[in-house]
C-alpha cells in the first residue's frame, strides 16, 4: 500500500482545504493517507468546529474517515487550539520536543508531503 503523510503547515485555509480533499481522494484510490496539522494551521482545529465556517464540513469528513493522524501539541498550545483538539478526540503529537517527527513517518514508510 502507498503511504502518504500530508503535513499542513500553511495558515491559508484554501491550502488546508486542498490537503483535506487530496487525503480523501488518496484514500479512495487505495492510499493510506494521514494529515498532520502543524504550526499556524493548528488554528483550523478550533476554527472549523464552527459549522458555519467554510470547509467545516470537509474537516468533519476527514476526521470521521480517520484521516487526521494528529495535531502538533506545542503549536496547538500557541494558537489556542489544544483544548479544541482534545474535545474532538484528535491526538496531540509531541515526540520531537513537543512537535511531530517527520522522521518517524519516513521510518514507517510514508512519503512526506508538506504544504
Amino acid at each position: 500500500m502507498k503511504k502518504i503523510a500530508l503535513f499542513a503547515f500553511s495558515e491559508d485555509l484554501g491550502v488546508f482545504a486542498h490537503i483535506m480533499m487530496n487525503a480523501i481522494d488518496m484514500k479512495k484510490q487505495g492510499y493510506e493517507a494521514k494529515i498532520i496539522i502543524e504550526t499556524k494551521a493548528t488554528r483550523f482545529v478550533k476554527d472549523l468546529m464552527d459549522e458555519q465556517k467554510p470547509f467545516a464540513g470537509l474537516f468533519k469528513k476527514v476526521k470521521e474517515e480517520g484521516l487526521v493522524d494528529g495535531v502538533c501539541k506545542a503549536c496547538s498550545a500557541m494558537t489556542g487550539a489544544q483544548e479544541a483538539a482534545r474535545q474532538q478526540g484528535l491526538r496531540l503529537l509531541d515526540e520531537m520536543n513537543g512537535h511531530p517527527s517527520i522522521a518517524r513517518y519516513l521510518e514507517e514508510g510514508f512519503t512526506v508531503l508538506t504544504f
